[in-house]
């Protein structure tokens, strides 16, 4: 058999093994698990298979070609590293957590897509020429692989992780609407008013005085957005424990919850942007309200919200009430 016959299979593999991957979901397992030894485990995995990335790219970098022997060995061990990978990943059970296992899970998935790639693009070049795209490949694996050693031990580091990732993404979009709302003007200030009209022309490029009013309180749901997932991040690394089934169940639900967040703000920002529809802003604003109000109990109710935190779970269920109180009344023609 050719090398690039070698090579097409050992793609098809590579693909079987990554839908497995994507589709199955791990099982609790027969022996007790023990986090040590999974780590080690994943980690060995992990730089064998960064290992063997890097023997297949030189092999395949400069002449001679390997032999049909030393392609099959060379498949062979790419094969076993990437197996060994996904064994290990499948020692992790449900019960370490959902937002733990999805990370694991998506560093998995990106050494298997990282190989596969590296494996193609060996195809696709002049076989025994080291393309620029090769070396990139064979760094994308790399770097795949190195992507244990940053991956969270529990379920509470992974859920710290993911709300972190939550309050940047929300942060940047209530910076982007404060600026987009000081930098805004009337881009027809400038234009006498037509006679015999009696206005200028088209406003639907910039807020009308109506429309500022109404801002103004979804800006306030906004920016209650952002101090709703700092304060949950903060009470998360403060108090938050994965020892025991129920504690790790309830991070899980506050970062399923949490997660619903940017996505309401994205949605409600945008309808924000001239020419408004009010009832569209109303509607995006009450979606984004009850995300919140959402998250906010679920802490409440969870082992990460002691007695002495409930003050600020309280303060902010007032503030997102308050706004969108206001903007009903803003609103209230529109209905």
């Amino acid at each position: 058999m050719e090398a690039r016959e070698l090579l097409q299979e050992l793609c098809g593999s590579l693909r079987a093994v990554l839908a497995r991957v994507r589709e199955g979901e791990p099982g609790e397992g027969r022996e007790p698990f023990e986090p040590p030894r999974f780590w080690d485990a994943l980690g060995q995995a992990f730089k064998v298979t960064s290992q063997e990335a890097t023997k297949l790219s030189l092999a395949f970098s400069r002449p001679p070609l390997p032999s049909a022997e030393n392609c099959r060995k060379l498949s062979e061990d790419v094969q076993n590293a990437i197996l060994a990978v996904a064994t290990v990943y499948y020692w992790l059970p449900k019960g370490q957590g959902t937002t733990l296992r999805k990370m694991v899970r998506d560093a998995t998935t990106e050494v298997l897509e990282g190989m596969i790639q590296l494996t193609e693009t060996i195809l696709i070049s002049p076989l025994g020429s080291s393309s620029q795209e090769q070396l990139i490949s064979t760094g994308g694996v790399w770097e795949a692989c190195e992507q244990v050693c940053s991956l969270p031990r529990d379920n509470q580091a992974a859920v710290v992780s993911v709300l972190s990732a939550f309050l940047g993404v929300v942060k940047d979009a209530v910076e982007e609407m404060e600026n987009a709302l000081v930098e805004e003007r009337d881009p027809y200030s400038d234009i006498i008013e037509d006679e015999e009209l009696g206005f200028r022309g088209n406003r639907d490029t910039y807020w009308s005085e109506a429309d500022r009013k109404l801002l103004g309180s979804c800006m306030g749901l906004m920016k209650a957005s952002k101090a709703c997932l700092k304060k949950v991040l903060s009470v998360v690394k403060a108090y938050g424990k994965a020892d025991s089934p129920e504690q790790i169940a309830q991070l899980d639900d506050l970062a399923d919850i949490a997660n619903e967040i940017s996505p309401s703000v994205d949605e409600l920002a945008l309808s924000m942007y001239p020419p408004m529809n009010h009832l569209a802003v109303r509607l995006n604003a009450a979606k984004l309200a009850s995300v919140l109000k959402k998250v906010l109990e679920i802490t409440k109710t969870s082992h990460v919200c002691p007695p002495s935190e409930e003050g600020w779970v309280q303060f902010l269920t007032g503030a997102v009430d308050h706004n969108m109180d206001k903007i009903k009344n803003f609103t209230q023609g529109e209905l």
